[in-house]
């Protein structure tokens, strides 16, 4: 396991099965739409790729409100089932704006 992986801060949306991983370093001075991100969509199988998170945001899927979040840290376990999740905090996330305040309550 990497340093980043267990310091990374993690979002399981969990009617679409994505992971968000947000690592501990290198988004400094930026803002969050420009934070560079691990993303992986489970439900389709599609394994991590780093992309910015206004990709995901600006996504048809990201916009059908609204979306329950579990807020996680540490590695991410790829099993399909979520056992290996202990999250440490769930919403209902009914905006964009709810997911910012999300982050920002979290220190992100």
């Amino acid at each position: 396991m990497s340093t980043v992986e267990r310091k990374s801060k993690n979002f399981h949306f969990q009617e679409m099965d994505w992971l968000i991983s947000f690592p501990s370093t290198d988004n400094e001075g930026r803002k969050y739409l420009y934070y560079s991100v691990e993303f992986t969509n489970r439900k389709k199988k599609q394994g991590r790729a780093q992309i910015r998170l206004m990709e995901i945001v600006d996504s048809a899927d990201f916009e059908c409100f609204p979306h329950t979040v579990g807020y996680f840290k540490g590695a991410i376990e790829e099993k399909k089932n979520d056992s290996g999740f202990a999250y440490l905090e769930i919403r209902i996330i009914r905006s964009l704006e709810d997911f910012w305040k999300f982050l920002n309550d979290l220190n992100l």
